[in-house]
């Protein structure tokens, strides 16, 4: 089976940052940072239900007019969050327009936004009808063990780090796998189709399980539907396994209070994407910015137990040096990784 995720940067190793994530069974995405969106199409756009900044330097947050400009108009519930004064950054966005023609929309636009604090999130609702005015006052709730979203499949985690201002790191975390025996499919003539990912919900939602699922099944030189009880369909297709996880690290220093925090973030990650804004020989440039360089990017990594990991954001100062800054990195990461399996053995 395909992983549940697949995740992609929005640009090229030097662009702004960005983290494209599509849902591989469902019409859906997720985006981690919203700088230069140019490389997005409109309908990978529109796939987008929740966006994650980690803070609102320019390169980070300059995406939203893009993308308020293709889905305004139109039927959608978009959640976004950010950190530490996130509700005034997209209110000073929306209120930087001119809003008198969209009474006349038929189509509903909503978007929630989260603001991430030490104890609390904040969220407010802004409905385009409005003009996108609060009509309420804000509601917060409290900021619990990391998880800043969470729904019957996955998790999102989010750690606060030290940019010379709040940078959020992120966690996608899906709560288990479900995989299908091929096999078993087969020998019950069932056929695959949308039915599987709307079953896999049910798994995840934890359904009734006497309640009856339609499945539609070979019969003859046709097909059908048949009955099936929820839990035998369970039994007989299922293998749940270990989720999929993949971490999300933009702008941070590299110091001890935001390693060991980014290590707890990223722990076992299947795939860690981290900045790397500097090589080694820059160390000097990357303290005083705040940013990491390559060999701290691996080491991290590596500390981390990363199964894999993708460097970005680097500086414009380096011309065609992709190869130096993996370099450098593979050679940090590795050796905290034999280091780590040494002291296990």
């Amino acid at each position: 089976m395909p992983p549940s995720f697949k995740p992609c940067l929005i640009n090229d190793s030097s662009g702004d940052p960005g983290l494209f994530v599509s849902f591989s069974f469902h019409n859906r995405a997720i985006v981690f940072d919203l700088g230069d969106i140019y490389n997005l199409s409109s309908r990978e756009i529109l796939k987008i239900s929740h966006i994650f900044i980690s803070h609102t330097h320019m390169d980070h947050f300059a995406g939203f007019d893009r993308l308020l400009r293709i889905i305004l108009g139109r039927e959608k519930t978009l959640h976004l969050y950010g950190p530490e004064g996130f509700l005034g950054n997209i209110e000073g966005k929306l209120s930087g327009y001119s809003w008198n023609l969209v009474k006349k929309f038929s189509n509903q636009l909503v978007i929630h936004a989260t603001e991430i604090s030490e104890n609390s999130l904040i969220s407010q609702k802004y409905i385009c009808q409005n003009g996108f005015k609060t009509t309420s006052e804000p509601l917060q709730r409290p900021f619990c063990d990391h998880i800043i979203y969470d729904e019957s499949s996955l998790k999102i985690h989010a750690s606060i780090l030290d940019h010379g201002i709040p940078s959020l790191g992120f966690a996608l975390k899906e709560k288990f796998r479900i995989n299908i025996r091929k096999e078993a499919l087969e020998e019950l003539g069932l056929i695959p189709g949308q039915w599987l990912y709307r079953f896999k919900q049910a798994v995840f939602e934890k359904c009734d399980p006497e309640s009856i699922l339609k499945v539609p099944c070979k019969e003859n030189s046709g097909t059908t539907l048949k009955n099936y009880k929820f839990k035998d369909l369970v039994d007989r297709l299922t293998i749940i396994t270990e989720g999929q996880k993949i971490a999300y690290v933009a702008d941070v220093a590299y110091t001890p209070f935001n390693v060991e925090k980014i290590i707890k973030l990223a722990e076992g990650a299947d795939h860690l994407f981290i900045e790397s804004a500097f090589l080694e020989k820059d160390i000097g440039h990357a303290m005083a910015k705040r940013h990491l360089t390559a060999r701290q990017a691996g080491e991290i990594a590596g500390l981390a137990g990363a199964k894999r990991f993708t460097l970005f954001h680097f500086s414009p100062r380096y011309k065609d040096a992709e190869q130096l800054f993996c370099n450098e990195a593979l050679e940090a990461y590795q050796k905290e990784t034999y280091q780590e399996n040494k002291r296990l053995d």
